[in-house]
Order: C-alpha cells, then sequence, then structure tokens
C-alpha cells in the first residue's frame, strides 16, 4: 500500500458522533465518576472522560460507560 493509499483513507474515514464533543468556552463541571468506575474503585488516571451536554460538565468512567451519573444522559 503506498502512502497514497493511506491519504485517500484518511479522508474517508467518517467520525462517531460524539466521541470527542469539545466543551464551548465556557466552564464545564465535575460530574464525578460513573457507577462501574466506583464499584471497581479504578484510578482517576485510568478512566476516560465524557462529556454529558445535559449537565454541560465532564464525567469520569471506564471506557465502555454510557450514562451520566448525575443526570442519567445516555446521548452525550
Amino acid at each position: 500500500m503506498s502512502r497514497d493509499d493511506d491519504a485517500d483513507d484518511d479522508n474517508n474515514v467518517v467520525p462517531f458522533p460524539q466521541s470527542r464533543v469539545t466543551p464551548s468556552g465556557k466552564p464545564f463541571k465535575d460530574l464525578g465518576y460513573g457507577k462501574t468506575a466506583q464499584a471497581l474503585g479504578v484510578p482517576r488516571r485510568q478512566l476516560f472522560g465524557h462529556w454529558c451536554s445535559r449537565c454541560e460538565g465532564i464525567w469520569y468512567g471506564t471506557m465502555l460507560e454510557v450514562e451520566c451519573p448525575r443526570c442519567g444522559n445516555r446521548d452525550g
């Protein structure tokens, strides 16, 4: 595969919706930790930050957690 083929593949990538949502210039709230992260006692440095658009904040959980611990939003 040539470098040109790699460039074409990069241009055809469709991003997953809300996989990397950037907070809009406003300060964000720390919404805490997800249920699974709390139950397992995972240290914060090993958790992923997840954006909740309803709470306008970031909560921390395992990679597979999807529910905001504060409001229950599952749509990012």
